[in-house]
């Protein structure tokens, strides 16, 4: 009788991770998320803010995926055909927003100030 043809299979078992690592991680989002509410609460304004907000929203995000969804844990294949998608749209939309100044600048350029402000609304 072969032994190894009864003893079960690596995938066959689930992964355990052990549970200090989740709450370890809860707890950092936990922390990540009073840093995002400490940026209204003290008001920060203008660029700062934003990127402050955009760091913070990331790295949840991160931690979240990594983790909870366990991607730390995929080959590297499943990894990029999942993630590459996603930041290749945010780099499009990066594009797509240099582009957009760029013509607002020009319009700026070519026909002035009145270009910016909006067309008067008429009530008859």
């Amino acid at each position: 009788m072969d032994h190894a043809a009864h003893a079960p299979a690596a995938h066959d078992q689930g992964q355990q991770h052990p549970i200090k690592l989740y709450l370890w991680i809860w707890g950092l989002l936990f922390v990540l998320s009073a840093f995002s509410y400490m940026v209204d609460y003290f008001r920060v304004q203008g660029y700062l803010r934003w990127t402050l907000i955009i760091i913070f929203m990331l790295l949840k995000a991160g931690f979240i995926i990594a983790i909870f969804m366990h991607m730390k844990w995929e080959r590297l294949g499943l990894k990029l055909a999942i993630l590459m998608p996603p930041l290749a749209l945010l780099v499009l939309i990066g594009l797509m927003a240099i582009e957009g100044d760029y013509t607002f600048l020009t319009r700026l350029a070519s026909f002035g100030q009145e270009a910016a402000a909006p067309a008067p609304v008429h009530h008859d």
